[in-house]
Formats: C-alpha cells, structure tokens, sequence
C-alpha cells in the first residue's frame, strides 16, 4: 500500500512531489496524518500535488476517513486521506467501507 506518512514538520513541497509521484506510477495514494499541524501539511501538499499533476492531465480527488494507528503500544486516531484520479471507479478505502457496512447490517 502507498501511505505517505506526514508530521506538522514536514516539508509541503517534499509531500507533494512524492504524492505526485506515486499518483504517476500507482494511481492511488493514501496520505496519513495525527495532529492539525500535519493534516494542515497534508491538505496544503495535496493541493500543490494537484498542480503539479494537471501538466499530466491528471485531475485528483480526495477522500478522508479517521483510522486507528497503533503507535509505541497505544492507539491513536489519524486521518487518512485516500487519494485517486477523478472519475476511477473505486478505491481501496471504498471497498472495504461498503464490506464494513454489509457486515454491521447482517
């Protein structure tokens, strides 16, 4: 899986060129973050990602979701934000939410 793991003190530029990247080779990306700072970098590297891609001809979309991290023995809640080209079918995080979904109404 391509998780792209970002703190309050990463670089915006850095984040973005990697998810541009992995959007190039891999047409999805999920960008993970714990705290405001780094869902703050997050958003601003994604949004630079998007320029970056449109000389591509690659218009993205995101969806977020909270996940649950386990981090030095405790849990901790991060966003997750799952990043796809704009009119792909259906992510990975989408899949398994449905399947949550069908679970918790049988």
């Amino acid at each position: 899986m391509n998780i792209i793991k970002v703190s309050a003190n990463s670089r915006t530029s850095a984040v973005a060129g990697a998810i541009a990247g992995v959007m190039r080779a891999h047409r999805l990306v999920e960008v993970q973050a714990i705290g405001a700072g780094a869902v703050n970098q997050s958003i601003k590297a994604i949004i630079l990602a998007k320029g970056y891609l449109a000389n591509d001809d690659i218009d993205i979309v995101c969806v977020p979701s909270f996940v649950d991290v386990e981090i030095g023995g405790k849990v901790r809640t991060a966003v997750r934000i799952t990043v796809t080209p704009r009119g792909e079918e259906s992510t990975p995080i989408e899949d398994a939410q449905d399947q949550a979904v069908s679970e918790t109404e049988a």
